[in-house]
């Protein structure tokens, strides 16, 4: 197998490991933020944000923070302009979808297609200034496991770190907002709080995730898992358990089937999720089948 080839030979390992440390904070990070997208259907506004981060991209390719050999001051300096881009796109559709006339699915395309057209501009300019032709498309678009170094594994290590931490925190704000957003403010729960909470967070997991996943699939890590889970269990436990498991049998899918296959590994990741998800949903449709009863499609705490 290549797989084992690459792992055992000391250049590949060096090559592919910052990747695969990276692909590992990502999946349990995205898996424990999944349940709650999944919950409150906010996949498309996870998509919005995520092709937004292309015009972070954009900006951060303009001012040279762009390639596989940028220094850890570098990889936090390009995740900051990125994230800047992505929570100021976020909050632009909040308030463009809280004036009259215009819908959140609108605010979402226009700010989604304005920040794809920026970062296409900016990139071609930066690169052509350059005299290269940078990253390439693709490994913008799905990701790349070997444009991934130590410097960007050790920013998603500890921006997943700083994720769960604020998640296990503010986890009883989260899960009663996210099952009964309206009786929650009667129990002292704020009723922007959590909504505001989980959108940074989902920033910094997008951003975090662009670097295996790519701009396009980037919100499929914030989405799958969560469903997989939720159509096997209602149980909050299980259902995070399932989640958190499923996302890194996927990751691991994934990247044997990139390395196999020369695939891009954000495809193989998601296509593997997918897959992982078709077979839940089997399983769910015909345990139903059998006792007649009705599938799961939420949790109980």
């Amino acid at each position: 197998m290549r797989t084992l080839e690459y792992l055992g030979d000391p250049v590949m390992r060096g090559l592919f490991l910052p990747g695969i440390v990276t692909g590992v904070a990502i999946a349990i990070v995205c898996a424990c933020l999944a349940v709650l997208v999944v919950l409150k259907r906010m996949s498309f506004i996870g998509q919005g944000v995520s092709h937004a981060a292309f015009g972070g991209m954009g900006v951060a390719a303009f001012l040279g923070l762009t390639g596989a050999s940028l220094s850890a001051g570098e990889a936090v300096g390009q995740f900051s302009i990125i994230l800047a881009f992505c929570l100021a796109a976020a909050m632009l559709v909040a308030a463009m979808s809280a004036r009259r006339g215009t819908s959140a699915d609108t605010a979402i395309g226009i700010v989604l297609v304005a920040s794809m057209t920026l970062g296409a501009i900016l990139m071609h300019a930066a690169f052509k200034r350059q005299g290269s032709q940078g990253p390439g498309w693709e490994s913008v678009l799905f990701g790349a496991i070997l444009s991934v170094g130590w410097s960007d594994a050790i920013v998603a290590v500890i921006v997943s770190l700083v994720i769960l931490v604020v998640l296990w925190w503010e986890r009883r704000k989260l899960i009663f907002w996210a099952f009964d957003e309206t009786s929650a403010p009667a129990f002292g729960v704020p009723p922007r709080s959590p909504r505001i909470v989980l959108m940074v967070l989902l920033c910094l997991a997008i951003v975090t995730a662009m670097k295996l996943a790519g701009v396009v699939l980037a919100t499929a890590v914030l989405v799958l898992p969560g469903a997989t889970a939720l159509s096997l269990s209602r149980r909050l436990s299980h259902v995070i358990t399932i989640s958190v498991g499923s996302s890194l049998v996927a990751l691991v899918l994934g990247l044997v089937a990139s390395m196999e296959l020369d695939w891009p590994p954000g495809a193989c990741i998601v296509g593997a999720m997918t897959s992982i998800y078709a077979g839940a949903r089997l399983a769910s449709w015909v345990r139903t089948t059998r006792e007649g009863g009705t599938p799961g499609a939420g949790a109980e705490a």
